[in-house]
């Protein structure tokens, strides 16, 4: 299964940004969502900033995850 996360974004460089997941800093591509900046929210999948995301879907789409892996590990 394929699974796109929320990520806060720490600091953008042209393309490249740092991304918060969860207390884990990672490198992402912002080419897909060029309009995007420090603070804001994103859906990353494979390593690409796919869409902007607000804080409230952010958290929705965190709960979801939570959800499911809940259901998974039983």
């Amino acid at each position: 299964m394929c699974l796109a996360v929320p990520a806060q974004l720490v600091s953008c460089h042209g393309e490249e940004a740092v991304a918060d997941m969860h207390g884990n800093r990672v490198r992402v591509s912002t080419l897909m969502t060029p309009d995007v900046g420090p603070g804001d929210w994103v859906l990353v999948h494979a390593g690409f900033a796919i869409q902007r995301l607000d804080a409230e879907q952010a958290r929705a789409t965190f709960a979801v995850i939570r959800d499911a892996d809940a259901r998974e590990t039983g």
